[in-house]
C-alpha cells in the first residue's frame, strides 16, 4: 500500500488562532530576558533552548503515538533549511540584547513585518506602492533615531545591526512557515525546526566550550519549554488560519512586551530617544502589515 499523508490538525477558528498568536508573542518577548539572566555566549543559549525544545516536543509527539510524525523524506530539505534560519535568527536576537539590552535588540527584530511586505511582495512578483515605500522610511527614521552616532564600535549600533538580522531571519521564517502549516501539524514542525537549529548549532557549541551551571541549567529548562517549545507551536499553528501578514501585525506588539518586561523585571528605562524611535518602528511596521 502507497503511504498516507500525514494527519493534519483540524484548522482553529479565528478567535483561537489570535489568542494562540498573542499568547505566543508574549512569551517571545519574555525570552529575551534570559539574553540578560543566563551567563551564556548566545550560542551557548540557543543551542540549551532548542535542545530543550526538540526534547520536549519529540516526548509530546510520542505520546500521541506519532499521529502527528512528519514524513521525513517529503519535507527534510525544508525543515532543515528552517532550521538553519532559525539557528540564526536566534543567535543574532541574543546577541543584540548581550551587546545592547533588550529595548534596542527587540526594537531591532520590530522591523521584521517590513521584510516579510518586501519577501512576499518579490514571491507575487508585484511592485512596491508609494505607501509602502513611506511606511519603510519612516520604521528606518526610527531605527536610525536610537543610534546615538554612527561608529560600529558603539554597542547600541552593534546591538541594533544584530536585531535587524534577527528579523531579516524571522521574516523568512514566516513566509516559509505560511506554506508549511496548511498541511503539517505545528507541532511536528516545531520539533523539526529546533532539532535541526539545535544540529546546526552544535560545533558551535562545543567551539564555545562554556558548560551552564546549574541555576543556567534551570533557566535554559524554562526557556526551552515556555518560550521555545510552545510559543513556537502556538505561533506556527495560528498560521493555519492567520495570514503571515495578521501574525505580522500582532508580532509588532513584541518590543511592547519585551521593553515593559525589561523595565519591570530588569530595571532596564529606555531613554527618550529609544522610545521615540520604538513609536516609529512599531508604528510602521503595524500600519505596513494591517493596510493590506
Amino acid at each position: 500500500m502507497a503511504p498516507m499523508d500525514p494527519p493534519v490538525e483540524s484548522t482553529p477558528s479565528r478567535g483561537a488562532a489570535l489568542g494562540a498568536l498573542h499568547l505566543a508573542v508574549v512569551l517571545f518577548g519574555f525570552a529575551g530576558l534570559f539574553g540578560k539572566w543566563l551567563a551564556l555566549p548566545a550560542v551557548t543559549i540557543v543551542f540549551g533552548r532548542t535542545l530543550v525544545a526538540a526534547g520536549a516536543l519529540a516526548a509530546l509527539l510520542r505520546l500521541a503515538r506519532g499521529r502527528r510524525r512528519l514524513q521525513a523524506s517529503r519535507i527534510d530539505a525544508g525543515i532543515a533549511l528552517n532550521g538553519a534560519l532559525l539557528a540564526l535568527h536566534w543567535v543574532a536576537f541574543f546577541q543584540a540584547i548581550r551587546v545592547s539590552g533588550v529595548a534596542v535588540g527587540v526594537l531591532g527584530f520590530a522591523s521584521f513585518p517590513l521584510f516579510v511586505l518586501v519577501l512576499e511582495a518579490a514571491v507575487q512578483q508585484r511592485a512596491l506602492s508609494g505607501v509602502d515605500w513611506l511606511t519603510a522610511a519612516l520604521a528606518t527614521a526610527g531605527l536610525l533615531l536610537v543610534v546615538p552616532e554612527f561608529d560600529w564600535a558603539n554597542r547600541t549600533v552593534q546591538g541594533l545591526a544584530w536585531g535587524v538580522l534577527s528579523g531579516l531571519t524571522f521574516a523568512f521564517l514566516a513566509v516559509r512557515n505560511r506554506s508549511l502549516a496548511g498541511r503539517y501539524p505545528a507541532g511536528a514542525i516545531a520539533l523539526g525546526q529546533n532539532a535541526w537549529a539545535a544540529l546546526c548549532l552544535l560545533p558551535f557549541a562545543l567551539a564555545a566550550g562554556t558548560l551552564p551551571d546549574a541555576r543556567d541549567a534551570l533557566l535554559l529548562i524554562v526557556l526551552g519549554l515556555l518560550c521555545t517549545a510552545l510559543a513556537h507551536t502556538l505561533f506556527i499553528g495560528s498560521l493555519r488560519t492567520l495570514s503571515a501578514h495578521t501574525a505580522s501585525v500582532v508580532a509588532t506588539l513584541e518590543p511592547v512586551y519585551g521593553i515593559a518586561l525589561a523595565f519591570f523585571l530588569l530595571g532596564e528605562r529606555p531613554d527618550a530617544r529609544t522610545l521615540a524611535g520604538a513609536a516609529l518602528v512599531i508604528g510602521a511596521a503595524a500600519w505596513a502589515t494591517w493596510r493590506r
